[in-house]
């Protein structure tokens, strides 16, 4: 029997903790400088494009960003609809909310078309929060225009998208985050510090959910108005048909609001949901692109013309010989605890940021044990100090880097490259019943076959050690069964000789 005090609440709150939580309280990371740098004083001008329902709380951030410190200013906004004060977003509402002139002086900032808006050589950074089939496009062509990056999650629609997307951050040395706010919370790096060092021994299985419910199905929350038509949206840039993004199709109040139902412009509650959870976990176990991929689930309940699923699971296999679940119906909001799996302890989050997490350590007995036993209660609880909202020290982060020209923001290309995959092939996987391989360096897919299960089959044979996450630097602690003597008994008999005679 094991049952050993790997982590020693004290010490770890000293080596891993405290760092982070002063950071976060201050609501600052490190920001060496690269590159040439924006002056500390200098204002950084902002233009957004989308300016609908998640927009607006940017918005919000950004005003009072402008408020307090007078460094950061939005000037220019696009969006392919006018808008209106009931629905409480597009063009010409939002331009009044950041008190720009849309008659007037700020005319030539507030568009239909984005490419005026990145041809004007007072802006610096872009926010793009449009629906997702446009973010890869939107990115590309801003970066390629000198301007930094907030993109919303997901990255892109598809993997290739995503692909050339970390090539052209790479190339053009722009700025980049995704706006994934939970990767503010302190909580998954402070874990992936303890993780590396060996505290739950070999990473197996993490585990995270979105749950919600709805009585008008979700996304029809959004209102659709009557004023929303082809006079006031300009459908053809919405579609981006003639950039290849979606389909030409008929104007349709439904399709252009809730466009998260529809595999045209969205992904349902894998992309709009599923990334938010796996970006931060994955980042905490130290994993990135999975190798393996199978998705399942289907629509069993909101039959109101939809296409996405309203059950779905996405199950990711890594090289690094561990697993990722993801789960979630958009029917009920109860909750699969977030946690990840060592085999010597577990790292159970907390529903809340604000209550931390906890490691609980595993009870390792040579003997069978029933399920339901341990559910991951008790064990020492860590509850790192949370920054007083996370999308706004995501934006100050990001700001930061921009001046600092530090591309290590808190959810960089790469890790949204890697979210956007997982969940992409979690899509297909489930459109097409097939589960899938991705190739970590060249990005291609292909269909899964036998030789993954056959690949650990042989290393059990071959009896070797276990492959570890990123920044292991625990050797093999937590890692190695401890075989009883008697094991020594086992194997073939060949010619009728007992190979325990030579053990």
């Amino acid at each position: 029997m094991q049952n050993k005090p790997l982590v020693n609440r004290r010490t770890f709150l000293e080596t891993a903790g405290a760092a982070t939580g002063a950071a976060v309280a201050a609501g600052t990371f490190a920001h060496p400088a690269i590159g040439a740098v924006k002056g500390a004083n200098e204002r950084i001008n902002v233009a957004i494009l989308g300016p609908g329902g998640r927009a607006q709380e940017h918005i919000r951030i950004l005003g009072n960003l402008k408020e307090e410190t007078k460094l950061v200013d939005i000037i220019g906004l696009c969006d392919v609809w006018d808008g209106n004060d009931d629905a409480k977003r597009g063009l010409y509402y939002s331009a009044k909310r950041c008190g720009l002139d849309a008659e007037g002086k700020d005319k030539d900032r507030i568009t239909k078309d984005y490419r005026k808006l990145l041809e004007n050589k007072d802006i610096d950074v872009v926010l793009i929060a449009t629906p997702d089939h446009w973010h890869a496009k939107m990115s590309q062509d801003a970066m390629e225009a000198g301007k930094d990056v907030f993109c919303e999650k997901p990255m892109t629609h598809t993997i290739e998208e995503a692909r050339k997307l970390v090539e052209t951050v790479n190339r053009t040395k722009q700025v980049f985050t995704v706006g994934v706010q939970s990767t503010a919370d302190p909580r998954w790096r402070e874990a992936n510090k303890l993780i590396t060092e060996g505290k739950i021994g070999h990473v197996m299985q993490g585990q995270t959910s979105y749950y919600r419910n709805s009585n008008v199905g979700q996304w029809r929350y959004y209102k659709l108005t009557k004023d929303m038509t082809p006079k006031t949206v300009d459908w053809k840039m919405f579609l981006g048909t003639d950039f290849g993004l979606a389909p030409d199709q008929p104007f349709d109040r439904a399709r252009y609001a809730q466009w998260r139902c529809y595999w045209d412009f969205g992904g349902g509650m894998y992309t709009d949901l599923f990334v938010h959870q796996l970006t931060h976990l994955i980042l905490a176990m130290g994993v990135r692109l999975p190798r393996r991929v199978v998705g399942a689930g289907g629509l069993y309940l909101e039959y109101d013309g939809r296409d996405v699923p309203d059950v779905a699971t996405v199950v990711a296999d890594y090289d690094e010989g561990c697993q990722v679940l993801i789960s979630a119906t958009m029917c009920n909001d109860v909750q699969l605890p977030e946690l990840i799996r060592g085999h010597t302890a577990t790292v159970r989050f907390d529903p809340s940021p604000k209550g931390g997490y906890s490691v609980v350590q595993q009870k390792l007995e040579g003997r069978p044990a029933p399920p339901g036993t341990n559910q991951g209660e008790g064990g020492d609880k860590f509850t790192p100090e949370q920054p007083r909202e996370d999308t706004r020290a995501l934006w100050e982060h990001f700001l930061e880097c921009t001046r600092s020209r530090n591309p290590e923001t808190l959810c960089p290309v790469e890790l949204g490259y890697a979210a956007i995959a997982t969940v992409n092939l979690g899509v297909r996987s489930h459109r097409e019943g097939k589960a899938y391989y991705i190739d970590k360096e060249t990005g291609n897919v292909v269909d899964a076959d036998s030789a993954w299960a056959v690949r650990w089959e042989e290393r059990s044979k071959l009896r070797g050690k276990p492959n570890q996450i990123q920044g292991w630097k625990a050797g093999d602690t937590g890692s190695l069964l401890e075989s009883p003597e008697y094991q020594k008994l086992g194997g073939a008999w060949i010619d009728g000789q007992d190979p325990a005679e030579n053990a």
